[in-house]
C-alpha cells in the first residue's frame, strides 16, 4: 500500500542516466511487439492460408481504414505510426494484468506522446498556411482573442496527456487501495491465514480481479482507440486548413 500513487522505482543506473519501471517496460513492449510482427508476417503468400496472416492482415485493413477515414488518403502514410502508437499504448496498460507497472500510468510517456502529436499539428497547420500564416491565426477571428487561442492550442496536447494517464493512473490506484481495503477486512473477520513467511486473505480472491478486467482491459483498450483517434483526428484537421 505504500507505493500507491508512487511514481515508476528505479531499477538500476547507467552513470548519471536512471532507467525507472516506465523504461524497462518499454523495452519489454518494444521487443513482444518486434517478436509479434516476426511470427505474424513469416512466410506471407498472396492467398492466405494461415490464421497468423489472417489476424496481420485484419489490423493492418483496421488501422489503414481507421487513418483513412479520419486522415484522408493524403496521410496514408501515417498508417504505420497510428498502428505503432495504438499497440503501444494498448499493451501499455495492459501489462499490468501480469503484475507489471502500466507504462501508460507514468505521465512523462503520455506527454511524449503527446507532444509528439502536437508538433504534427503544428508541422501541418505550418505546411497549409506557412509560417506567418500560422502566426497570424492566433489573432483570428480578432486580435483580442489571442490568448485564448494559445491556451486552446497548448490544451490539446495537455488533455490527451491527462486523459491517457489519469484513467490508467487512477484505475490502477483504485484497484490497490481496494486490494489494501478488502486485506484489512479479512483480518477483522479472521478470514487471514498465514503461513510463516506467506499469507493468504480470502477476499482478495476474485474482487480485485473483477476491478481489473474493467480498469486495466476495457478502460485501457477504450483509452488507447481515444488517443489514438484524437491523434488522427487533430493531425487530419490541421493538414485540412
Amino acid at each position: 500500500m505504500d507505493d500507491i500513487g508512487a511514481g515508476p522505482k528505479v531499477v538500476f543506473e547507467i552513470g548519471s542516466i536512471v532507467i525507472t519501471e516506465t523504461v524497462v517496460m518499454g523495452w519489454l513492449i518494444v521487443a513482444v511487439v518486434t517478436l509479434l510482427c516476426l511470427w505474424l508476417t513469416r512466410g506471407l503468400k498472396k492467398v492466405p492460408d494461415s490464421k497468423r496472416q489472417v489476424v496481420a492482415e485484419m489490423f493492418v485493413k483496421f488501422v489503414n481504414d481507421m487513418v483513412k477515414k479520419n486522415m484522408g488518403e493524403k496521410l496514408m502514410g501515417y498508417s504505420p505510426y497510428i498502428g505503432a502508437l495504438l499497440i503501444s499504448a494498448v499493451l501499455g496498460a495492459l501489462i499490468s494484468m501480469v503484475g507489471l507497472r502500466s507504462m501508460t500510468a507514468d505521465i512523462n510517456v503520455t506527454a511524449a506522446w503527446a507532444l509528439l502529436t502536437f508538433v504534427l499539428i503544428t508541422f501541418h497547420k505550418i505546411k497549409a498556411n506557412g509560417f506567418v500564416g500560422y502566426l497570424k491565426s492566433f489573432a483570428q477571428p480578432v486580435a483580442f482573442i489571442l490568448p485564448l487561442n494559445l491556451i486552446s492550442e497548448l490544451a490539446t496536447p495537455a488533455s490527451m496527456a491527462f486523459r491517457l494517464f489519469g484513467n490508467v493512473a487512477g484505475g490502477m490506484v483504485i484497484t490497490g487501495l481496494l486490494y489494501g481495503a478488502l486485506g484489512t477486512a479479512s483480518e477483522a473477520l479472521h478470514l487471514h491465514f498465514a503461513f510463516g513467511q506467506w499469507a493468504f486473505s480470502a477476499l482478495q480472491v476474485g474482487i480485485p480481479a473483477v476491478l481489473s478486467i474493467y480498469f486495466d482491459l476495457f478502460s485501457g483498450c477504450i483509452q488507447a482507440y481515444i488517443f489514438s483517434m484524437l491523434t488522427m483526428v487533430n493531425v487530419g484537421a490541421a493538414a485540412e486548413e
